[in-house]
């Protein structure tokens, strides 16, 4: 009898676990087939405690169709080997895409300890994958018959796209070396994790607070409104606070009459993760450097820049070293030039301190007011969000005739979250914008694209993407629409750039998509071209109060001072971009002391003390933050190169040229990654990029070294 009920217990107890988790699995929207309108993630009922047990359940589910692939007995083929391997892990992708997006643009500690909990179960799925020798087998089997086989470029660029995956993820290393490797992926993601959460939370910090109205003076009325605001969402009423999110910090470097606070509130921005505290980031990204050497040397590189570069277009340290010394020397002439006109105007107003770089945005303000009689305060006003975005979307329309339509029926994860169908111009549909542009404590910083599902056509089953537009842009404030800075709205069609890009896609299979680095911001930087046209800003910058269009006189003014502060602009993306490349091109493992370390590297360079890098070590997310852009951030401009020599095949026929548009998304924006890019933009442009374009951009003149020295 006793055993009776034991065994009644033990049953009654299985079955109520059972049942549990069948119900939890029945109310989890991620196991069910999603009825919203175009399959959109049903934010409205999807919550913070379903993402584990979907992502476990993507893992398992990927798993198993690896497994599938092994135990094929079929001879290896491209379709039941690599199209097979394309066809997995789409739950994963499914959940994933959500989880990952919510984590960068809204997060909170629930989602952060998901995070934590799942990286080192998706980094142990990645070496189980690609350090499988079996599976390997197989996918070398069809690569060796590759020149017999009737494979097009798409099929041959994925088929060499998993080849080389998995000799760089070190498929041929011995099992003591294959053991090592997957302890260092495994150390890198969280660190890399942990490096990005500490820097959100350093980042939407509060670096000044103030309480005498006094210290209010030179800001802009909406500046001060702002501040008033952030501070009675921290509990501060009767105070005015400041952030280090851009929209915050920024203006009052440019516009505060206090010195002493502007060096508070800038030495608080350069120490983000440099703080001695928990969210520290020093001996973290010190610890990843490392382990990247470690893990370069695994795989028989000297240096993780070789890793990394062997497949970028720049294809070594070389080059890279190369073309960022080319611009280095002109662009740090200038940027002397500019500190020297600072300095005569502290001298000029009867002060005898020397310029910093806490006072470089308050004097170059000064500067561009006397030079240009231009202040960004009289411009802003002509760039209300809401009319940049539908300029965004207006020279996309003029140049491919595509159309977004408003969509008020689609979930969303915050209320200033907005959706566009995108459609061809016959009413096709392309896919869905999001766009996403506020400040709020669980984004990260910056501005970002990415995608919640991306476009594929595999077994004749079209995929429409759904692509997203994230910034931190200046926000609403009570009484006035979100006016954006004349760099807002830059950063606003940049991004845009990235989501036309996914919204075009073709590829047939996923693993296309592989645009190197300093490729993928083709797309993005030449709408910026278009942003800052005469002819352009006339049909979008409109006063958000009268609707008068902005005036010539205006434009003329943006137009003269395109060549301001160029050289503070170029040099310190520069210092970041040669910041980046001393870490990825160390040969050692030894633990580096990381201020000790940027100091060398800057000052090796000639960084003057007025300037500081954009990115300290402990607050570049772009290479510690994950490793996309690790001995990368070079890219921007060496796109750059591309992009102003791209614009010019329109400026050379018409700004909206039909058939040089029609190329451009034929051969950039719907291929990208499927080819190499240089065919690719030969295809577009008829011949190999020429420098000449960004020089003429940049004012530069060969004769004076140095850049708007015209």
């Amino acid at each position: 009898m006793k055993k009776f009920i034991l065994f009644t217990v033990f049953f009654l107890t299985a079955f109520s676990i059972y049942m549990h988790a069948q119900t939890e699995t029945a109310q989890n929207p991620f196991f069910m087939e999603w009825t919203t309108p175009f399959q959109t993630p049903p934010f409205d009922q999807i919550k913070d405690e379903h993402f584990l047990p979907a992502l476990m359940e993507g893992i398992n589910q990927r798993r198993a169709e690896i497994d599938n692939i092994l135990n094929n007995p079929d001879a290896p083929t491209f379709e039941n080997t690599i199209g097979a391997m394309e066809k997995s892990g789409k739950f994963l992708s499914k959940v994933s895409r959500v989880f990952s997006n919510l984590n960068s643009a809204n997060s909170n500690p629930n989602l952060q300890k998901v995070a934590e909990q799942i990286t080192p179960e998706l980094s142990k799925l990645s070496n189980d994958i690609y350090l499988n020798e079996t599976l390997f087998s197989r996918i070398k089997s069809v690569y060796d018959e590759k020149d017999n086989s009737e494979l097009n470029k798409e099929e041959l660029r994925v088929l060499e796209n998993y080849y080389l995956d998995f000799v760089r993820s070190g498929i041929a290393l011995n099992n003591e070396d294959k053991s090592k490797l997957k302890e260092i992926n495994n150390e890198l993601s969280m660190l890399q994790l942990k490096f990005g959460d500490n820097l959100r939370k350093e980042t939407n910090a509060i670096g000044l607070v103030i309480e005498n109205k006094d210290d209010l003076v030179g800001l802009p009325d909406a500046v001060i409104q702002g501040a008033k605001e952030l501070a009675e969402q921290n509990g501060m009423k009767g105070k005015w606070a400041f952030n280090l999110q851009r929209p915050s910090f920024t203006p009052f470097l440019q516009y505060s009459e206090k010195r002493e606070l502007r060096e508070i509130l800038y030495k608080a921005y350069l120490n983000r993760g440099n703080n001695n505290n928990e969210s520290d980031n020093k001996e973290i990204l010190s610890k990843i450097a490392s382990l990247r050497v470690k893990k370069a040397n695994l795989l028989g590189y000297n240096t993780y820049a070789d890793f990394k570069l062997e497949r970028n277009m720049a294809k070594n340290s070389e080059n890279v070293l190369k073309f960022l010394n080319d611009l280095w020397t002109p662009s740090l002439a200038q940027a002397k030039i500019e500190a020297g006109d600072m300095q005569k105007l502290i001298e000029q107003e009867g002060k005898d301190f020397k310029l910093e770089g806490w006072d470089w945005w308050y004097y170059a303000e000064k500067v561009k007011k006397e030079k240009y009689a231009l202040d960004e305060e009289m411009i802003r006003p002509y760039f209300k969000m809401e009319n940049v975005r539908q300029g965004a979307f207006e020279i996309a329309a003029r140049l491919w005739g595509i159309q977004f339509i408003k969509l008020n029926n689609v979930s969303v994860y915050q209320p200033d979250v907005e959706v566009y169908e995108v459609k061809e111009a016959d009413g096709t549909h392309i896919g869905l914008l999001y766009t996403d542009y506020y400040p709020r404590s669980g984004k990260r910083a910056g501005a970002w694209a990415s995608s919640y599902r991306s476009q594929s056509n595999m077994d004749g089953e079209y995929i429409n993407p759904l692509v997203i537009n994230v910034g931190n842009f200046s926000k609403p404030i009570e009484g006035k629409p979100a006016l954006l800075s004349f760099d807002e709205v830059n950063t606003l069609f940049h991004e845009f750039g990235h989501g036309l890009n996914s919204l075009f896609s073709k590829s047939i299979y996923p693993g296309a998509k592989r645009s190197p680095v300093d490729f993928v911001e083709l797309p993005s930087q030449i709408m910026e071209n278009w942003a800052a046209h005469p002819d352009v800003l006339k049909m979008y910058a409109k006063h958000y109060e009268t609707g008068e269009v902005i005036p010539d006189e205006l434009i003329e003014k943006i137009q003269k001072s395109q060549y301001f502060n160029k050289g503070f602009e170029t040099a310190e993306y520069l210092a970041a971009s040669f910041l980046d490349m001393d870490w990825h091109t160390l040969t050692t493992s030894e633990l580096q002391e990381t201020i000790t370390f940027e100091e060398k590297s800057l000052n090796r360079i000639g960084l003057i003390s007025e300037i500081a890098a954009r990115y300290q070590s402990t607050n570049f997310n772009h290479i510690f933050g994950g490793d996309g852009y690790s001995a990368g951030y070079y890219g921007y401009y060496w796109a750059a190169v591309l992009d102003a020599d791209a614009f010019e095949a329109f400026l050379e026929t018409d700004l909206f040229d039909q058939k040089t548009a029609e190329l451009f998304r034929t051969h950039i924006l719907e291929r990208s990654g499927s080819e190499d890019p240089m065919d690719l933009y030969i295809k577009f442009r008829g011949r190999e990029p020429e420098v000449d374009a960004l020089l003429k951009r940049f004012g530069f003149d060969r004769s004076k070294d140095a850049i708007g020295s015209k």
